[in-house]
């Protein structure tokens, strides 16, 4: 046996490793809107997304709010912060490079495009009404790797991040 036929046993500190993605999206991945919207990400490949209902999500959640509040949330761990309903399509928008008039008008107009779109799709859910960013407790900061490890890439075709 050669020395490249032998696997490594090493392993991965996955309490002290680099978070896979900087920030993570959680979205409705039961919406075929929010899931579209969230492919359309392709142009942050450091951005990794996960649906509301996965287990890190909910956790993340729960650390964050006691209580998970159903909503788009972006969560950008190295920044300690959040961004949470309205505020996450405008950050998202400029994460983007989308200028700011459109930024604005899809702020502005989050509620009502939310609301006919969960009319058409037969959602059966309504989102938490918060907008705004937030600073990550403690508690979220510490589960934000978590988070992280088991968000996708809408980035090419790969699991992780380039």
């Amino acid at each position: 046996m050669s020395t490249n036929d032998t696997q490594s046993t090493e392993t991965v500190d996955t309490d002290h490793a680099e978070p896979a993605y900087g920030a993570v999206l959680i979205f409705d991945g039961e919406c075929p809107f929010c899931s579209a919207a969230a492919t359309a990400l392709r142009q942050l490949p450091e951005v990794g997304v996960i649906e509301w209902n996965n287990d890190a999500a909910q956790q993340f959640l729960a650390a964050q709010f006691d209580d998970p509040p159903f909503a788009l949330v972006l969560v950008d761990g190295r920044a300690d912060r959040l961004w949470i309903g309205p505020a996450t399509a405008g950050e998202l928008c400029d994460r983007a490079g989308i200028p700011t008039l459109v930024q604005d008008i899809v702020a502005d107009n989050f509620e009502r495009i939310g609301d006919a779109v969960r009319g058409v799709a037969g959602a059966k859910r309504e989102p938490a009404n918060l907008d705004g960013t937030r600073s990550l407790t403690a508690a979220a900061g510490a589960a934000y790797q978590t988070l992280a490890a088991n968000a996708r890439s809408t980035h090419g075709t790969g699991g992780t991040p380039k």
